[in-house]
């Protein structure tokens, strides 16, 4: 599919992934952005996208902004947080949003959905995790949340033709980004530079994918993967650990606190310590990181000390 003179509709436009993928396809196309504004701001819609607070667990509002002029539906609205205090609400929601958004595609004819996932959905599996790993078995609710709509995904790409893309996301860093670890260490440092609070024991070791090279990604997928549903991993070739990003973010601030530990080796209930997705279908497809994991958190250290210490508008 040919991202250019597209009605393109994001959900989670105020998101970091949604705002930056707005930003993107904006230039070329028709782009509405929707948002809720619950998590995200105003401000992170980009000027040449059209934008519409709606709230995409209420169908009547799915139902304003999905109509059959739409070419395409990046579904990004969600709740990210693997650490959501209130479990129940995030699985229901979260499938309740893809279920709506959906069933409002099948409804009015539009047949082509772009949806984020996340690697959670593998719960703790050999790396690096390549597609087709089996079985899933996700150990938090937020991942089992992300399976529960791939699932709702595939069935709609099988039984009402709605041509898909699914992402399955290493973890995503940038500007805007908050609840990351990234811009928490930033958070925490500038509040007190002489310690920090690291969860787990610091040696947790994932991989880590600046948010511009991701929405690259994304769309190169959309634009060559042409099955009727598409699963491809989004992240890098090498990981790091949290140490090495209380490292980065403290030579970023230049401060040299001293590091305190909650223990235990992963950070919290449904955490998945170590993690490296398999990128070899992405690399088939055309598609490679420019940056090491390591190179995106130095990246996003530095847009985010920048940011959160107010010398960016």
């Amino acid at each position: 599919m040919d991202l250019s003179g597209k009605r393109v509709v994001v959900t989670g436009a105020a998101g970091l992934v949604g705002s930056h993928l707005a930003a993107e396809l904006a230039p070329d196309n028709d782009v509405l952005a929707v948002d809720d504004l619950s998590k995200g701001t105003r401000d992170r819609v980009p000027d040449g996208a059209e934008f519409a607070r709606k709230d995409v667990r209420d169908a009547d509002d799915v139902a304003d902004v999905i109509t059959g002029d739409v070419d395409v539906v990046f579904h990004f609205a969600a709740y990210t947080d693997t650490n959501y205090g209130e479990p129940r609400v995030l699985f229901e929601e979260n499938t309740e949003m893809t279920y709506n958004v959906l069933e409002r595609m099948r409804e009015v004819g539009v047949d082509r959905l772009a949806f984020t996932s996340s690697s959670t959905v593998y719960g703790e599996a050999p790396m690096p995790t390549p597609e087709d790993y089996a079985p899933l078995e996700p150990i938090s609710v937020y991942g089992a949340s992300k399976l529960a709509d791939e699932g709702l995904v595939s069935t709609y790409a099988h039984s009402h033709g709605i041509q898909s893309w699914v992402y399955r996301f290493a973890n995503i860093v940038g500007p805007r980004q908050r609840g990351n670890v990234v811009p928490d260490f930033v958070e925490k440092l500038l509040e007190d530079p002489e310690t920090l609070e690291i969860l787990g024991d610091g040696r947790q070791e994932k991989s880590y994918m600046h948010v511009e090279e991701c929405v690259d990604a994304m769309v190169h997928v959309v634009e060559h993967a042409s099955d009727d549903y598409n699963v491809y991993n989004l992240g890098t070739r090498t990981t790091t650990s949290v140490n090495r990003i209380a490292d980065v973010v403290s030579d970023e601030l230049g401060v040299d606190p001293e590091y305190e530990y909650t223990g235990g080796d992963r950070g919290w209930t449904g955490d998945v310590p170590k993690m490296r997705l398999s990128i070899e279908k992405l690399s088939a497809l055309g598609w490679e990181p420019r940056q090491s994991s390591d190179e995106a958190v130095e990246r996003a250290a530095e847009q985010l000390a920048a940011e959160l210490r107010g010398e960016v508008e």
